[in-house]
């Protein structure tokens, strides 16, 4: 038997889903009520309790918006071309991109575009006299939507596709055979998840498994 111990002053309890619209008591250990919260900061990604992602958006767009200044201060102290774009790519873009195989399926147009808007900024301070498009061109670069997507499909098929990874039992446990994949238009092992709401469709596995295969 495993005893497990928790600091009810760091644990925090969660109602998602059909468990908003229910009345349900406060968890109580030890006699002490968990603390109920709407969002949650796990492993640097903010987990909203309706499975949005506004939140973690804001959160990294001021984080990001922040680290900008410091590219506006180098370009000031005469920082080269060369030195701008390092910082960016080390400094500012990882903020932007953090864990976003988990979110990027389910953004909205407005904060993809508003993603996107810190990394025009950027280059507009890099390169002041060109264009977004000239500028990523010039810089060797993609748009974060892009790369967000480059990334999303690298991670599922390196960490979930991959029949030793543990990620991998979050599949669909009935696989297509060979034989079947063989006779049918699409070459994709698995199946594609029938979903019936907007939410799930977006969410990662069902995403990557109709997208990525």
């Amino acid at each position: 038997m495993i005893c497990l111990h928790s600091n009810v002053k760091k644990t925090r309890e969660m109602l998602i889903g059909r468990a908003l619209k229910v009345s349900i008591p406060s968890v109580v250990h030890n006699s002490e009520p968990i603390q109920r919260v709407n969002t949650f900061k796990l492993l640097g990604v903010h987990i909203s309790n309706d499975l949005k992602w506004g939140q973690h958006v804001n959160v990294i767009l001021s984080k990001a918006a922040s680290r900008l200044h410091f590219l506006k201060q180098l370009k000031r102290a005469g920082a080269g071309t060369d030195d701008l774009l390092y910082f960016y790519n080390m400094i500012v873009r990882p903020v932007l991109e953090y864990a976003s195989p988990v979110w990027h399926s389910s953004l909205t147009v407005g904060q993809s575009n508003s993603l996107e808007s810190v990394q025009k900024r950027a280059m507009q301070i890099i390169f002041p006299h060109l264009n977004y498009s000239g500028s990523l061109f010039i810089a060797e670069a993609d748009t974060l939507s892009s790369r967000r997507e480059e990334l999303a499909q690298q991670f599922f098929r390196r960490n979930v596709l991959d029949k030793t990874s543990c990620l991998h039992c979050l599949l669909k446990s009935q696989e297509r055979s060979q034989e079947v994949v063989n006779q049918l238009r699409s070459s994709q092992t698995y199946e594609h998840y029938s979903v019936r709401t907007e939410k799930f469709r977006k969410s990662f596995i069902p995403f990557s498994v109709n997208n990525y295969q």
